[in-house]
């Protein structure tokens, strides 16, 4: 689940936008001005940041500043001016992406996705536990050795992953597997994809500590 720090000072556009943006499986932390941005900003860890750049206390750009100061977390500006100096100016300090005011949310939720897939890209390695697997190579290691997974485990491996401490229902893991696959997988197939995963990657499969079954509602991997 990505969490995002939206910095907006308009009531109205954060309840909105968080409600909206919840809906969509994003967690969703808010800062009403550049200080409290800044702050919140050096305390926690977010993987995109969304900014109004024009703010009761303080600007976006200065909360833009101040987090390439600390991290390459992803930026997108929010703003109610499409003029081409508040545009340049915030790609050139390192923003990711903007959107002018008034905006479709299903337009905002492509440019979140599409920021948050190019982020990602940078980061190629992901580990759990034993497990590290290098999504640039395809390659999945379990305590130092190669273990070799079919197309659909490997699948099914990185959405467990890329949902750490989520529960995911079956349905859930369907609709992931078929948009990633291109294929439709029913239940049963499911069931001994999910098998043959823990098989490979769990160190007693019998009793599963990896991918944890949640019962009633589906399996998680992590906390």
């Amino acid at each position: 689940m990505a969490t995002i720090l939206l910095v907006e000072d308009d009531e109205s556009i954060v309840n909105n936008l968080t409600e909206y943006l919840q809906s969509e499986g994003f967690e969703i932390d808010s800062a009403t001005g550049q200080s409290q941005a800044v702050s919140k900003i050096e305390n926690n860890k977010y993987d995109l940041l969304l900014v109004d750049i024009s703010l009761k206390d303080g600007n976006g750009f200065a909360v833009c500043a101040a987090a390439r100061a600390i991290s390459e977390t992803p930026v997108i500006f929010l703003t109610a001016s499409s003029d081409e100096y508040s545009v340049i100016t915030g790609l050139d300090m390192g923003a990711d992406d903007y959107i002018s005011k008034p905006f479709r949310p299903r337009e905002l939720l492509s440019r979140i996705r599409s920021v948050l897939r190019r982020s990602n890209k940078s980061n190629t390695v992901i580990e759990h536990n034993s497990v590290r697997v290098d999504t640039a190579k395809g390659i999945v290691i379990k305590n130092g050795e190669e273990i070799f997974l079919s197309a659909l485990e490997y699948r099914l491996l990185l959405v467990f992953l890329n949902n750490k401490g989520v529960v995911m229902s079956r349905n859930r893991l369907l609709e992931e597997i078929y948009d990633i696959a291109g294929e439709y997988v029913n239940d049963n197939t499911l069931t001994v994809y999910i098998k043959r995963l823990r098989d490979k990657i769990e160190d007693d499969p019998q009793n599963p500590t990896f991918i944890k079954t949640v019962r009633g509602l589906g399996y998680k991997v992590g906390d």
